[in-house]
């Protein structure tokens, strides 16, 4: 039996990439201290990584297919393909200073700039043409400053804690999020391609499905086309005539963020019995 190697991220990225995978059906079972967790699709072989060694693992063909932020392939130079944006865990690479440093010009002078990411940093200090000493870190880049470096490259989701750090962001350097990645081999042979691609249709219908919910109703038979008229729905929404010819059942999948304004026009237009409920997947 042909199977496809996969690997997911250790660490922060793990417990979303997990249930994503096992909204999708793969039925992934271990956690982030275990290294070869279960999987109940035994067309898939798992085993648990650093994002940061997954694109060169997949480059390589170690694995065939991999869990990472865009971050990781960049800074790696890893060839490899970028399937699928799944939008989580979205970060900035940011350029940031202590706060006394804002307003001095550190282009004057060589500067000392701390960063996990050795080549995305050294290509934007480059490009805006700054002398500096990179010090590569090893995480906690934000204590660096200002006794032991003038900048710092690094990751942010809020920028909570550069400003717990009396930091400051000068500028953006990139933006990131976790990406589904795949060997280019992988992606060149007939049965792993189709197996990517099943699986990147069963991850997509999961994102497409915790975007939304399904609202469901009864309409009067004599205000159906004006509740109809006013709901948003992915296609047309299922009508069902009620047994007594009492009006009509509805059914409409929304947006999850359109439902607090949704219900209460429905309920004004004469919509009754009005439920909402989760959608496992989406597949359009």
């Amino acid at each position: 039996m042909q199977t496809l190697k996969m690997v997911i991220p250790k660490g922060r990225i793990y417990t979303r990439v997990v249930n994503l995978l096992n909204d999708a059906g793969f039925g992934i079972e271990a956690d982030d201290r275990v290294y070869v967790p279960t999987v109940e699709d035994k067309e898939i072989e798992a085993k648990i990584m650093k994002p940061q060694n997954i694109p060169k693992l997949l480059e390589l063909g170690s694995h065939d297919i991999g869990f990472t932020g865009h971050d990781w392939v960049v800074e790696t130079g890893a060839d490899v393909v970028e399937v699928m944006d799944l939008g989580f865990d979205r970060v900035k690479i940011v350029a940031a200073v202590p706060i006394d440093f804002v307003d001095t010009n550190m282009k004057s002078r060589k500067i000392v700039v701390a960063s996990e990411y050795e080549t995305i940093a050294s290509a934007y200090l480059d490009k805006q043409g700054y002398d500096y000493i990179l010090l590569r870190t090893f995480g906690a880049t934000e204590v660096f400053p200002p006794d032991d470096a003038d900048m710092i490259i690094d990751n942010t989701s809020t920028g909570r804690t550069l400003k717990e750090n009396n930091l400051h962001i000068v500028d953006t350097v990139m933006k990131s999020s976790t990406c589904f990645v795949a060997n280019k081999e992988a992606m060149n042979d007939p049965w792993k391609r189709e197996k990517i691609d099943e699986i990147k249709m069963l991850l997509q219908s999961v994102l497409d499905a915790r975007s939304r919910v399904m609202l469901e109703m009864n309409i009067p038979k004599d205000r159906l086309d004006d509740v109809v008229k006013q709901v948003p729905a992915m296609r047309s929404p299922t009508v069902a005539p009620l047994y007594g010819d009492q009006g009509f059942a509805v059914k409409i999948a929304v947006a999850r963020n359109e439902v607090v304004k949704l219900v209460p026009l429905l309920k004004k237009l004469g919509a009754t019995d009005i439920l909402e409920y989760e959608i496992r997947k989406v597949v359009l």
